[in-house]
């Protein structure tokens, strides 16, 4: 599958940083660094624009490493890019940390995911079927 790109950030293409990586790694795209306090959140440009296919999405997540050392995480995981949508990548970065976290251009904030998509046809019904499982939501199935 090829996906059309709008770079106008100054820094390299989204890539695949191993041979099976599922995600390529979103770069911030800033003029000044930001400042993000605890419990705050900020959108982060990328500078990027895609034209994904029909039946496609793209899909913004946190990057693990940067949840685990920093508290950053993507605020909206995960962030859901249509198909139908032409404008610029962006970000919602969040703070969970008790610090402030600095994130600079260039910045590795997030991965992109391409996804193939489905739109069903919803059937309204009076009931479902059953199922061992029922109605049991939260931790109707164990705790360990």
């Amino acid at each position: 599958m090829n996906i059309n790109i709008i770079n106008r950030s100054n820094h390299q293409l989204p890539a695949y940083e191993t041979k099976d990586s599922a995600g390529m790694d979103l770069r911030a795209n800033l003029e000044l660094p930001i400042i993000i306090g605890p419990l705050e959140r900020v959108l982060i440009k990328t500078g990027l624009f895609i034209e994904l296919p029909s039946g496609y999405e793209a899909q913004v997540r946190t990057r693990s490493g940067m949840a685990l050392k920093k508290g950053l995480s993507v605020l909206n995981s995960p962030g859901t890019i249509d198909a139908d949508y032409r404008g610029e990548i962006g970000v919602i970065l969040v703070n969970i940390s008790n610090e402030q976290q600095e994130v600079k251009d260039g910045d590795r904030v997030a991965q992109l995911i391409i996804a193939s998509i489905e739109q069903p046809e919803l059937i309204e019904v009076k009931e479902l079927n059953k199922t061992t499982r029922g109605a049991g939501g939260f931790g109707s199935t164990g705790f360990n």
